[in-house]
Formats: C-alpha cells, sequence, structure tokens
C-alpha cells in the first residue's frame, strides 16, 4: 500500500499567518492568523509584519498539525510560499519550512504565492476544465492567467503599475474608511448608485492600469471638497458604487476580450478581490449572457491562506518539484 502524499503547508507572505495540511489532495486542516497592528497606520507595515509571523508561526502550525490529527513522521513534504510578498513576511515562513523539512529529513516545495493563488479552484469539486482563464485580482496583484494544466499556467496580460485591490484600498483611505478597506468599499457600494464616471485607462492587449483611475478619484475628491465640505459623508455609498463599478468594468472588459481571442469559454477567479459582490455579479451576469461557464472559489479560499498553498504543493510532489536547502525567497518571484 503506498503511503498518503500527506504535506504541512505555510503561507506568511504578507499579514496572515496561515498553516494547513493536505492529504493526496484533500484539504483536512487550514489555520489562519491576523494581523490587527496595521489599522492604525491604514496599511501593512512591513517590519511589523515580520515580527507578528515570528509571533505566530509556532502555535499557527501546531494547530493545523493538531487539527489535521496527522504526525510528524506521516508528513511527505513540508511547502512554503517562497514569493512574491514583503520579503520579511516571507522570510519567517521560509526559515521555518527549511528548518522543518530538515528536522523532519523530507522534501521542501517552494510555491509561487499568485499560482497558489489559481491552484485554489482545485479544492473543490468540479474543477475547471483545461484549459481555463484565470483573472487572478489582490491588493498586490492583477492577472490574467492562462491555466493548461495544474502546474503548466502563464501570465497572459497583467497590471503595468498599481493593482486593483491597491486602488480599492487607496479608494477607502481617501474616503476615511478604516484598512482593510476593500471589504468595506464593496458593502457601501451594495448600498449605493453609479452616479460618478471615472476614466477607464486604455492599455494594450489584456494587460491593466489603475493608477491613473487612483489619481482621477483624488483629484474629484479634493474638487468636490473645495466647495463641499461635506461631499464625502453626504455621497459615500455612491462615490463607492462608482469607483467599484469602474474597477470591474476594465476587468470584466480585459477577461471578456482573452476569452473571446483565445476562445476559452471557462472563467475563474482568484486572489482578495475575487470575494468582491461586484465582480462576482458581472462575472455571474456574463455567464448568463454567453456561453460561459465561471468559477468563483469559496469566499476563505480567495483571500491569503495556506490551502492554496498546500493544493499547489501537491502537484509539484507529484512532479517531483522538489527544491533544497539553498531556497531563497524573493519579494518579485515570478511564475
Amino acid at each position: 500500500m503506498n503511503k498518503p502524499i500527506t504535506i504541512l503547508a505555510i503561507e506568511s507572505s504578507c499579514d496572515e499567518t496561515s498553516a494547513a495540511v493536505i492529504i493526496n489532495g484533500n484539504i483536512v486542516s487550514n489555520v489562519t492568523a491576523s494581523q490587527d497592528v496595521h489599522q492604525q497606520y491604514g496599511g501593512v507595515v512591513p517590519e511589523l509584519a515580520s515580527r507578528v509571523h515570528q509571533l505566530h508561526i509556532v502555535p499557527v502550525v501546531d494547530a493545523a498539525i493538531k487539527k489535521s490529527g496527522v504526525a510528524l513522521e506521516q508528513f511527505s513534504a513540508i511547502a512554503v510560499t517562497a514569493g512574491p510578498g514583503l520579503i520579511g513576511s516571507l522570510m519567517v515562513g521560509v526559515s521555518f519550512a527549511k528548518a522543518m523539512a530538515l528536522s523532519l529529513n523530507i522534501p521542501l516545495i517552494s510555491v509561487q504565492h499568485m499560482q497558489a493563488h489559481v491552484s485554489a479552484h482545485f479544492i473543490r469539486r468540479p474543477i475547471p476544465a483545461f484549459p481555463f482563464l484565470c483573472l487572478t485580482v489582490s491588493g498586490g496583484h492583477t492577472q490574467i492567467v492562462l491555466v493548461r494544466d495544474f502546474t503548466d499556467m502563464a501570465v497572459i496580460g497583467e497590471t503595468r503599475d498599481d493593482a486593483a485591490g491597491e486602488a480599492f484600498d487607496k479608494t477607502a483611505k481617501m474616503l476615511g474608511i478604516p484598512y482593510p478597506g476593500g471589504p468595506l468599499i464593496d458593502k457601501l457600494a451594495q448600498q449605493g448608485k453609479v452616479r460618478f464616471e471615472f476614466p477607464l485607462a486604455q492599455v494594450l492587449a489584456y494587460d491593466f492600469s489603475f493608477s491613473g483611475l487612483k489619481t482621477a478619484i483624488r483629484n474629484f475628491i479634493q474638487q468636490h471638497l473645495r466647495t463641499h465640505p461635506d461631499f464625502i459623508q453626504e455621497n459615500k455609498s455612491d462615490i463607492a458604487a462608482s469607483v467599484q463599478h469602474a474597477i470591474v468594468t476594465m476587468l470584466m472588459q480585459k477577461v471578456r476580450r482573452a476569452s473571446q481571442e483565445l476562445q476559452i469559454n471557462r472563467i475563474a477567479i482568484a486572489g482578495g478581490v475575487a470575494a468582491n459582490s461586484g465582480l462576482r455579479k458581472a462575472l455571474l451576469e456574463w455567464a448568463k449572457e454567453d456561453n460561459v461557464a465561471v468559477f468563483i472559489p469559496d469566499f476563505e479560499y480567495c483571500t491569503d491562506n495556506a490551502a492554496m498553498i498546500a493544493m499547489s504543493a501537491h502537484y509539484k510532489y507529484i512532479n517531483k518539484q522538489f527544491s533544497d536547502q539553498k531556497l531563497v525567497p524573493s519579494a518579485r518571484l515570478t511564475f
């Protein structure tokens, strides 16, 4: 009888410390600790993030292992996010994973964070048939990924400057909404109307640009505040709805174009912004209009978590894609 493939995965790329255990492709535990310390600063402070990871990583990993019921000697490999992300945060996870793999004398698996977001679609069944397109949208990245297989993925479009998630968070900050602002913008948008028009960047091919939108939003708010000091308070929901509409429109334009030109009608979304109700609604409406199959992951697998790291590592293990003790994290690790 073959020994089951049992992997402990660790995620620490930004401000969530997470650990998960996967057995033969099935997630049996997924524990995540978030960090509240950044709220007072309106964004993630890298140095503080890495310090809190050091406090969280041992109890989080311990909780994930205990919840799984797996003994240490039963693990086949240790997987870890090697990038992209905050370098200090990545170093905490990678150092811990390397030490654990060395002490147990088992393989180490390096996982690319954005590939893992795509792999979140392999956690639940049915999974999208290959090939499919995945719109991967988070606070730091916006990409369209052509997914040919479990480990064969290629970025065919990405942001040339800021990410969609950053546009949401920066808008929230302009409106006086506490961090993390993206989810709160979404809630406000559901209560508001699309009354204000913002420019949509025209970028070639399947690439995105959100820096101009952020500037336009700032100028719009400042202009109205000069003559109407209560403008934000009186129009907050409508501003949120209008901004969300602009961001979702840009995302949909590109993914629809890629779908039509590549003749791929299976569309997935991933990343933190995949939890946005406006984006989900737009995708589901598209699915009703055209012959398009849309795949949306569970909310718990949209934001950073170790389950997606574990799923990516499972297929890397099958393909014997192992790392060694020379593994070094990279803040800008590419596919």
